[in-house]
């Protein structure tokens, strides 16, 4: 099905309901064509799995018949976007995606090892759905965890068949198919690999927002950090293929598409045009039928004056910045790896700031690294006030396998940790406050992503990525955008009338 825009998709839906409010409708992605259902409830913001496949690849006729598959995710946008990879590849294998472990011959786990508290949520998932695992059934980690622990994880969760990193999606109909024929302990661990762009099939799982994975891993080595050893080294998607598939989505009425990576601004085109970030960002703006252009997350290192006079230059560039700084204090950016000092990072902010159009900057902090004193606290605090950002993402440091960090001294107490991050959001907390204060009497264009149950109360995101509710007696918004006048504000979202 081809749509030149979201209200045109809502007036087929309106056309083709179905039975239980379900419809059909075709998703291309590149080499495979499949047919599968979508629940008109996923439209109103509440996730439903497509409800039937009928694949064309040879190798769905392998399939067990009425196989199903549940999969959980954990972690960032990159794990949701590779979530939506595996249940491409599966609902084209013939498998139908369920609601709950209990009703699946497959159940996988999608993993984030970026903070402690995610991989020890995987293990202890694993460890309550072993007294419930039905015969037969097959449990599978993939991710991040799954790269980080290997073959170790089969020795702490016997019960487990299958150990898949997230660039080896790909291969996960040979993998299946292995543990189809009784293969009992299957993996795949490979890490340097430009297959990971190149799934046969990816499931969107919003029908107006598509991510677009562009770089994976990162070559950055932050003494806190995981990635590199669980994505391996950075690869770049080539330009041409990035815009073909940008291309694909227009043509399917997607209007907003966020390019993802680790060190996403670190991208290198590998193809002979040898596009620069800020040049692949122009080329996806371009397409026709794209609205909006996103993307995440930025490294203040690789974060040059081109990338804000890409979004100075074009509309449809979103006037928002992810750049994590982690630390006001250069004492602790140095201990963290980071590349650049406190006064660094400060120029990037300066060039955000004096752009001739406002942008929107957000950062993630880390509190309690190994080593970090009162006073590099205070550091930190003070960048708050002098940077101001519009929101953050803040954490406690937790020691991850295989990271330079994991051998340092001065260890902070998890009691100080907790201190330090109150402290932190709740200065966070008042500063958005007063920021979006300000935006009262702004109007903004939304793209309308959720409707309230109640009555005339919808929800969206401005360009410069906030939430905003908003009042319209108008139907049909969803997929939409709308002119919304901001009458209140809170420090997490706005709240608005629609304008005509």
């Amino acid at each position: 099905m081809t749509r030149s825009g979201a209200a045109h998709f809502l007036q087929y839906l309106d056309a083709r309901t179905a039975k239980d409010g379900v419809v059909t409708c075709v998703r291309l992605r590149t080499r495979m064509a499949g047919t599968f259902d979508i629940s008109l409830d996923s439209l109103a913001g509440r996730s439903v799995a497509p409800q039937n496949v009928v694949a064309s690849d040879s190798f769905a006729n392998s399939r067990q018949d009425g196989a199903t598959f549940f999969l959980e995710t954990f972690g960032c946008q990159m794990n949701d976007h590779d979530s939506e990879k595996v249940a491409g590849v599966l609902l084209s294998r013939g498998y139908r995606q369920v609601e709950s472990p209990e009703a699946a011959s497959l159940v996988l786990y999608n993993t984030c090892s970026i903070r402690e508290k995610a991989a020890q949520k995987v293990f202890s998932r694993l460890g309550e759905y072993r007294t419930k695992q039905a015969a037969g059934q097959v449990i599978g980690v993939l991710g991040c965890v799954a790269q980080q622990e290997g073959e170790e994880i089969f020795e702490r969760a016997p019960w487990v068949s299958l150990v898949c990193g997230s660039a080896s999606y790909r291969k996960l109909p040979d993998l299946l198919a292995q543990i189809e024929a009784g293969n009992q302990r299957v993996t795949g661990l490979d890490t340097d690999t430009d297959e990971t762009f190149e799934t046969p099939v990816t499931r969107r799982d919003n029908p107006w927002r598509a991510y677009l994975t562009i770089i994976e891993g990162c070559d950055k080595a932050c003494a806190y950090c995981v990635v590199p050893y669980t994505r391996g080294p950075e690869r770049s998607r080539a330009s041409n293929a990035v815009l073909k598939e940008v291309r694909e989505l227009a043509e399917l009425g997607y209007s907003e598409v966020q390019l993802l990576g680790q060190t996403v601004n670190s991208y290198a085109d590998p193809s002979a045009r040898r596009m620069r970030f800020s040049e692949l960002l122009l080329a996806v703006a371009d397409e026709p039928g794209i609205q909006r252009v996103r993307f995440t997350t930025s490294h203040p290192r690789d974060f040059g004056a081109d990338i804000v006079g890409a979004i100075e230059s074009h509309p449809k560039l979103c006037n928002h910045v992810h750049l994590p700084v982690q630390s006001g204090s250069t004492k602790v950016l140095r201990e963290m790896v980071r590349t650049y000092t406190r006064a660094e990072y400060l120029e990037k902010i300066a060039m955000l700031r004096e752009a001739k159009r406002p942008i929107a900057i957000t950062t993630d902090i880390i509190v309690g690294f190994p080593g970090e004193t009162e006073a590099d606290f205070a550091e930190t605090l003070s960048l708050l006030e002098e940077v101001r950002y519009d929101s953050l993402f803040s954490f406690k440091y937790s020691p991850r396998p295989n990271t330079p960090s994991l051998s340092m001294p001065e260890a902070i107490s998890e009691e100080e940790k907790s201190r330090r991050l109150a402290i932190l959001q709740e200065k966070q907390r008042e500063i958005q406050g007063e920021r979006n204060a300000r935006l009262v009497g702004t109007t903004f264009d939304v793209l309308v992503s959720s409707k309230s149950r109640r009555e005339n109360q919808w929800s969206g995101h401005s360009s410069c990525h906030r939430v905003v509710n908003f009042t319209s007696q108008e139907r049909n918004l969803l997929g939409t955008y709308v002119q919304v006048l901001v009458t209140s504000a809170g420090p997490n979202s706005l709240v608005g009338e629609q304008v005509t």
